[in-house]
């Protein structure tokens, strides 16, 4: 009983610090990246809806940006669910199509920011930011 009891206290304590350690690096233009993207300079994006969808209506008088976000569609189908992932339950989204997304936006975004460096730089750390970009809370959807 004795040994028992040990092994849960240990499993207690190291389970956060396991849990914490276990996050994923994505990049944008890596198959499972989803987040918010800055379409600047990017050719017109093909949109799942025509009309930005919002969530939680801001105070009158402050008025939110849209963003573009690239999101799994079961997350686009019960976005009330899943925009608290995002930071944008208070923001107007538009969501990108997967082909827009792959044939014209990472294709750009690897030539833009490779600078002979690989894919891009900075890492997305479960839910992170790439610095420097105007993209937002990528991460994976596993």
């Amino acid at each position: 009983m004795k040994r028992f009891l040990f092994v849960a206290g240990v499993a207690a304590i190291a389970g956060p610090a396991l849990v914490a350690d276990a996050g994923v690096s994505v990049q944008i233009g890596e198959p499972g990246f989803y987040g918010r993207i800055d379409i600047g300079g990017f050719p017109q994006p093909q949109l799942i809806y025509p009309q930005p969808v919002v969530i939680q209506r801001v105070p009158v008088g402050v008025v939110r940006e849209p963003i573009y976000l690239r999101v799994p569609p079961g997350h686009v189908k019960n976005w009330r669910k899943h925009c608290h992932k995002y930071n944008a339950c208070d923001r107007p989204v538009y969501f990108v199509q997967d082909s827009w997304y792959n044939q014209e936006y990472v294709p750009r975004y690897r030539e833009r920011h490779s600078g002979g460096h690989g894919q891009g730089h900075g890492n997305r750390q479960g839910h992170g930011h790439e610095k420097g970009h105007g993209e937002g809370q990528g991460h994976r959807d596993d």
